[in-house]
C-alpha cells in the first residue's frame, strides 16, 4: 500500500508538469501512431511474400507488436526516466535528498520521475493486443491469459532490475547515459521474435540484454506457444535478477560520497 501511495503522489506531480505542455502530449501521440503504422506496415509487406516468419503467423506477430508497444510504454513511462534521474542525481549529489528520507531509497528512485506522454504507447499497445485477441479468437483461453499475465509480470521485473543495475553503475562510472542509450537501441530488436536471429544473438537478447523475456515470451504466452518450463524459467530469472539488483543497489549506496564530499 505504501508503494501505491507514493506512486500516486509522483503521478500527481507528473500530471501537473505535463498539463503545462498539452501540445506535447498530442505530438507524442502522433509520433507513436506513426511508429505503430510503420511496424504494422512492415509486417504487411513481409507477409505479402511468406506465410510465416520464424514459425510465427501474422496474427501472432501482431500480438508481438502489441507487447512491444505495451512494454516500451511502461519503460518510457517510469523505468527509463527514473533511472536517468538516478544517474543525474548521483553525479550532481542531489541523491542526498532521497537517502535522508524515511522511506526505502530504492523504491523512491524507482518511481520519482514519470513521463506521462508514454501512456500513448501503452494505450496503443493495449489496442493492438485487443485486435490480435479478436483475430486469434478461441485460441486464447484461460491458460493462455494466465501465461501472458505471469510472463509480462516476470518480464517487467527483469527489465526493471536490468535498468537498475545499469543505473547503479553511476556510483563508479561517469558516462552511464551512453549505456542506457545502447539498451534503448537494442530494445528495437524486440520488435521481431528472437527465433529469427542467429543463436549467439538469441542468447544475447535473452540473458545479456533480456529483451526476449520482456517481449517475445509474453507474446508466446498469449499466442499459445509458451511451454511451462520457459515460463518457470522466466519467473526464476526475474526473482534472481531482482535480488542481484537489490544487492548491487545497496553496494552502490555504500560507495556514494554525497554532495558534501
Amino acid at each position: 500500500m505504501r508503494f501505491f501511495k507514493l506512486l500516486w503522489v509522483f503521478l500527481r506531480v507528473g500530471v501537473m508538469g505535463e498539463v503545462s505542455y498539452r501540445a506535447n502530449f498530442l505530438a507524442h501521440l502522433i509520433e507513436s501512431a506513426l511508429e505503430l503504422g510503420t511496424a504494422l506496415g512492415g509486417l504487411a509487406i513481409i507477409f505479402a511474400h511468406t506465410g510465416n516468419l520464424g514459425g510465427w503467423r501474422p496474427d501472432e506477430l501482431v500480438t508481438l507488436v502489441g507487447v512491444y508497444f505495451l512494454v516500451g510504454g511502461i519503460i518510457g513511462l517510469i523505468i527509463q526516466p527514473s533511472m536517468e534521474q538516478l544517474t543525474e542525481s548521483v553525479h550532481d549529489g542531489t541523491l542526498d535528498f532521497v537517502l535522508t528520507k524515511p522511506e526505502d531509497s530504492q523504491l523512491l528512485v524507482s518511481i520519482w520521475r514519470l513521463e506521462l506522454w508514454k501512456l500513448t504507447d501503452i494505450g496503443l499497445g493495449i489496442a493492438v493486443l485487443a485486435v490480435s485477441l479478436a483475430r486469434l479468437g478461441e485460441r486464447v483461453g484461460v491458460k493462455e491469459a494466465a501465461a501472458f499475465a505471469v510472463a509480462i509480470l516476470a518480464g517487467g521485473v527483469i527489465i526493471y532490475s536490468f535498468w537498475l543495475i545499469l543505473a547503479t553503475t553511476a556510483f563508479w562510472l561517469v558516462r552511464v547515459e551512453n549505456i542506457l542509450v545502447i539498451f534503448q537501441s537494442v530494445y528495437e530488436a524486440g520488435r521481431w521474435p528472437v527465433s529469427i536471429y542467429p543463436a549467439w544473438l538469441r542468447f544475447a537478447l535473452t540473458f545479456l540484454i533480456p529483451v526476449a523475456f520482456a517481449i517475445t515470451v509474453p507474446a508466446q504466452g498469449l499466442a499459445g506457444r509458451l511451454n511451462w518450463g520457459t515460463l518457470a524459467g522466466a519467473g526464476a530469472f526475474a526473482v534472481l535478477l531482482f535480488v542481484v539488483a537489490r544487492a548491487f543497489w545497496r553496494i552502490g549506496v555504500r560507495h556514494y560520497s554525497g554532495a558534501s564530499a
